[in-house]
């Protein structure tokens, strides 16, 4: 019964998706400009990040200071939360 049951864990496991590299980050920074048509945000320090299409761009403009939490998805940064700094 052990057997069997260890069996299956590990099967359980190889057949998990592995997210465990998909891990959120953040950055802090001030907005450098905004691209609504493009569905992105460069910040001052030259990286761009892709928003979802149904991000709240209101409030938002160059010159804000934000706290990024983004996920790298394909070689690309997406924006998983966006806070602003006052």
């Amino acid at each position: 019964m052990r057997m069997m049951i260890a069996a299956l864990l590990a099967t359980a496991n190889l057949l998990m998706p592995i997210n465990s590299f998909a891990q959120s980050v953040d950055v802090e920074g001030t907005i450098s400009k905004i691209d609504a048509n493009g569905l992105s945000i460069t910040l001052n320090d030259g990286k761009t990040y892709r928003v979802p299409e149904e991000f709240n761009f209101e409030g938002l403009k160059a010159g804000v200071k934000v706290v990024v939490f983004y996920t790298e998805v394909d070689g690309k940064r997406v924006i998983d939360d966006l806070q602003v700094v006052e």
